[in-house]
Formats: structure tokens, C-alpha cells, sequence
């Protein structure tokens, strides 16, 4: 179906940082299927035990014990402030769950009737019809009217509009189940979380019973140099939302919940596919490779090497470019919005360097390169978009 505006390229085959098109062109991936493959592309680790699951069992469902499944789920919980774990297939999935999870916390827990979700504008959540109406940017909603109800939104990173919509909300007794908020902003142009303003809305939470919900689809799993956004911010959710880099490239979400959080019971929520032995395998392979090949100091010193030479382009090219914002490996490098090219426009020029990048948005142009890069091949991926941009002066 025409449902994507698909670059001029076709890729065949990948190693580490590199792509490889049919004409047998070797470009540099900075996209890394839109900040999903952790360990790079045909990572040896992952061929290795993802080979071998294969020859014991892929899938049988949840309707028995799996040892992949529970080995994962241990994992996580052990690194994050979770105590349990639901495994489904993808980053929206996952938000279904947690928007599910939020209104039966608000049933049970609040005594609400119809309970009302937070989230923020310029928001991202998924295409799902409950994840796309949580989303708060309004041009997904358009042709897929009426969205879900039971949402409402204020400007990130802005206490003040919290607390005003909170209040307006409540002024009649309790009406909030929950405030769904990425830490770092991703489709919506890379916009880290304020620590100040997340501080206070845990607070808030806290006083309330409200869940604080954190997608962690695009910055959680070592992104940010963190295993997740929420310890750059210095609280702890309620609930956080996985997929992404969980899998390095394999079909995985998953929605990981406090003990305070945990009201599922047998029959509420479900999935045929979702923690099956192979993904799970995917998912604990990428979580042990983190930790052996210590990459959470690659994407500290990776980001830091990126970001002071997309500074220095910005210096370069002011007449195109203004500013540079994200926490590790997941930058954003901001056109001007009268320039005169977008960052589409960008992102498909940089194809002719051999580079390959993402838009977040009409004004941001996002790099999330695999957690595996090295400093070399970040001077590569500068160089070449320093050459990209000189194209269009």
C-alpha cells in the first residue's frame, strides 16, 4: 500500500555502522532502522544466539511458562525501577498497554468513570488509534477522526500548563488517571525532558495516586548514555513503555510496571506473539551485550564527540542551521525554518555523501546511529554532512 515516501535507495545487506544498496554502494547508517538497531546490523552476537534459539523453539504463546521470557523479564526488572514485565511487539503495543493499565489504575485506585490521560504537545506515541490520540500533534490526527477520548494536552516541559490543566480537570474530584510523557521527545524534534519540571510532576503524581507513565520506546535501552531517559532526569516512573533497541532490530515491546502500577490481572490484556522465545532472545542478547561491551560509555563519549561537531557545523553554516539539542546518541541538528530546505530535504541530499538520516519533523534533522559506532566513523558521519550541507550554501 502507498502508505510510505520511501527514499531512492534500496538496501541489501548491512555490518556494524554500514549499508550496503544494490548497486553495491556502502553507505553509513545513522538511522539505524529509526534508533532500533542497538548492536549495529548482522551483529555476531546476535547471529549467534539467535541461530541457536532457532534450532530449540520460536514460538509456542503465553499460554505456557517461557524460560527466555522469564530470564528477560528478570533482567529488566534487576537494571530499572520496574517489578514486573508485559511483553508485546512494538513501541505503540506497548503504549496500548500502559493507556489500558492507566485506566484501570484510575477505575480502581481513583474511583474515576471516565478517566482522563495527560500527555504532552508535539508528543509521539504511535499510529495505533488510542496511541495516535494520545499523540499531540494533531496533523496524525487528521482523516482518522474521532480520535479516542479520555486525552488532553500541554506544552512539554511546562509546569505552569500542568498544573493549570490539572486543576481544571480535578476542580470536580478526581479525574486523572495518568500523565503519559517521553523523556526526551523524538518525532516531535528532539527535545530532552526539563529535570526541574519532571521533579515537580512526580511530586504531583505521587500526592494524587496519578501515574507517571514514561515512553521510553525511542531513548530507553542506552540511548541516552542512560540505560533509561528517566535516570537523566533523576526520578523514577510508574510505568515506562519499551521497544525499539530493546530487540536490536527483532519485533519486541514491552511495558514494565512498579509494584504500585501492577493491576493487570489473568484476562485483561494479552498477546499471541509478544515475549516469545526469539525475541525474547534478541532482547536479552542486546541487554547483556550492553553490559559486556561496556556501551553505555561509547554512547557518553559518542554523543559528546557528535555533539560538539554538530556545534561546530552550526558555527559553519549559520545561515542554514541554529542549534543542536539531545542526551547521547540521539542528536538533533536544527535548520532554520526560512532557509529554504527542510529536513527531509536534508536527510535526502546527505544520500549522495553516503550517509543516511532521519527528519524529526520539517526542522530537525535526527541522528541515532547503532550504540556500536565508533569515534573514527563519527568523523565519517560529520564529514560527510559537513560536505552535504556545502552542496547547498
Amino acid at each position: 500500500m502507498n502508505t510510505y515516501n520511501r527514499f531512492p535507495l534500496t538496501l541489501v545487506r548491512g555490518s556494524g555502522c554500514w549499508v550496503w544498496d544494490d548497486q553495491g554502494r556502502r553507505h553509513l547508517d545513522a538511522v539505524a532502522g529509526i534508533a532500533t538497531d542497538t548492536l549495529g546490523h548482522s551483529d555476531r552476537a546476535l547471529r549467534r544466539s539467535l541461530g541457536r534459539q532457532l534450532r530449540r523453539l520460536q514460538h509456542v504463546s503465553n499460554l505456557y511458562r517461557i524460560p527466555e521470557q522469564d530470564a528477560l523479564a528478570t533482567w529488566l526488572v534487576q537494571h530499572s525501577c520496574a517489578a514486573s514485565v508485559f511483553f508485546c511487539n512494538s513501541g505503540a503495543e506497548a503504549n496500548e498497554a500502559a493507556i489500558k493499565l492507566a485506566r484501570k489504575h484510575g477505575h480502581l485506585k481513583r474511583g474515576i468513570d471516565r478517566p482522563r490521560i495527560l500527555t504532552a504537545s508535539a508528543s509521539f506515541h504511535g499510529r495505533t488509534l488510542a496511541a495516535v490520540s494520545a499523540t499531540g500533534q494533531p496533523r496524525y490526527h487528521q482523516g482518522f477522526e474521532p480520535m479516542v477520548e479520555g486525552f488532553d494536552y500541554f506544552p512539554y516541559n511546562d509546569i505552569h500548563a500542568f498544573e493549570s490543566l490539572l486543576e481544571r480537570h480535578e476542580a470536580n474530584g478526581p479525574a486523572v488517571a495518568a500523565v503519559l510523557l517521553e523523556p526526551l521527545q523524538g518525532e516531535g524534534g528532539v527535545h530532552p525532558g526539563d529535570a526541574g519540571f519532571f521533579k515537580r510532576l512526580r511530586h504531583l503524581c505521587s500526592e494524587r495516586n496519578i501515574l507517571l507513565i514514561l515512553d521510553e520506546v525511542q531513548v530507553g535501552m542506552g540511548r541516552s548514555g542512560r540505560l533509561w531517559g528517566y535516570e537523566q532526569l533523576g526520578i523514577e516512573p510508574d510505568a515506562f513503555t519499551l521497544a525499539k533497541g530493546l530487540g536490536g532490530g527483532h519485533a519486541i515491546g514491552a511495558l514494565l510496571v512498579n509494584a504500585k502500577a501492577d493491576v493487570f490481572e489473568p484476562g485483561d490484556h494479552a498477546s499471541t506473539f509478544g515475549g516469545n522465545p526469539f525475541a525474547c532472545t534478541a532482547g536479552l542478547t542486546v541487554a547483556q551485550e550492553i553490559q559486556r561491551r561496556g556501551l553505555l560509555r561509547n554512547v557518553e563519549e559518542r554523543g559528546q564527540q557528535l555533539q560538539q561537531g554538530l556545534q561546530d557545523l552550526v558555527a559553519r553554516y549559520p545561515q542554514l542551521l541554529q542549534g543542536v539539542r539531545g542526551w547521547g546518541l540521539l542528536q538533533g541538528l536544527v535548520v532554520h525554518q526560512d532557509c529554504g530546505v527542510t529536513a527531509p530535504q536534508l536527510a535526502k541530499a546527505a544520500i549522495e555523501q553516503r550517509l543516511l538520516l532521519v527528519a524529526a519533523g520539517a526542522t530537525v534533522l535526527r541522528m541515532v546511529p547503532p550504540l556500536v559506532i565508533s569515534a573514527k566513523e563519527v568523523r565519517q558521519l560529520l564529514r560527510r554532512l559537513d560536505a552535504t550541507l556545502a552542496e547547498l550554501v
